[in-house]
């Protein structure tokens, strides 16, 4: 079985190569970000693709754009959406193209071996997976206040950006990476269903409603 890999993060990119050579299946490329997922799949056609959500250069849904583009391509290749947290529009997204093929994983479930090579290749020969967390959040979506969804580093995130911080002055608060902060703040922005929009018009919202003003 032909897999081609998508995602940013060098070190779990480099685990699923080893991971999944071991386990039987042939890795025909592994990149970065999302352009390079099409070129590789376009030239490879692989039994399946595993893709990050988000990724470069803008960190938002540049994986599950990629994988829409990559379905009506190439609709024989399979799709496993990996994210770092539940997204479920991401999920609809791509299941409203087809329910054959689609998978939508968190990427915690990577840990779980069996589990995850499970998904794989219940996939890749035409099934669906989807994340239990993400069968829960589409149960329990809207009936919650939005601000429930965000995990505590998002609220940290969040609290910061109240306080008027650059994504710079976030991440030397935090001590992590302005990329890190980005996705933070991209998946506070769909966690709390903000719209597209432009300049920091988005950031406005969300600091207002961390404050319980209207948005």
């Amino acid at each position: 079985m032909r897999i081609v890999i998508a995602e940013d993060s060098v070190l779990l990119r480099a685990g699923l190569i080893k991971l999944l050579e071991t386990s039987g299946f042939e890795v025909a490329a592994a990149v970065g970000e999302a352009e390079g997922l099409l070129a590789a799949v376009r030239e490879h056609r692989p039994d399946a693709a595993i893709v990050d959500v988000r990724m470069p250069p803008g960190f938002t849904d540049e994986g599950v754009r990629a994988a829409l583009v990559m379905r009506r391509e190439t609709p024989e290749t399979a799709v496993l959406l990996l994210s770092q947290y539940v997204e479920e529009r991401y999920a609809a997204d791509l299941l409203s193209t087809s329910t054959s093929g689609v998978g939508y994983l968190l990427k915690d479930r990577v840990a779980d071996v069996s589990v995850f090579l499970d998904a794989l290749r219940r996939v890749a020969s035409g099934g669906t997976a989807l994340d239990p967390e993400v069968v829960s959040q589409l149960l329990l979506r809207r009936h919650r206040d939005p601000l429930d969804r965000l995990t505590p580093r998002e609220r940290e995130v969040l609290a910061l950006m109240a306080e008027g911080r650059s994504n710079a002055g976030i991440a030397a608060a935090l001590v992590v990476s302005e990329s890190a902060v980005a996705k933070h703040i991209n998946g506070i922005f769909a966690k709390l269903d903000l719209p597209h929009a432009e300049g920091d018009h988005r950031r406005v919202l969300a600091v207002l409603r961390f404050l319980g003003g209207e948005g």
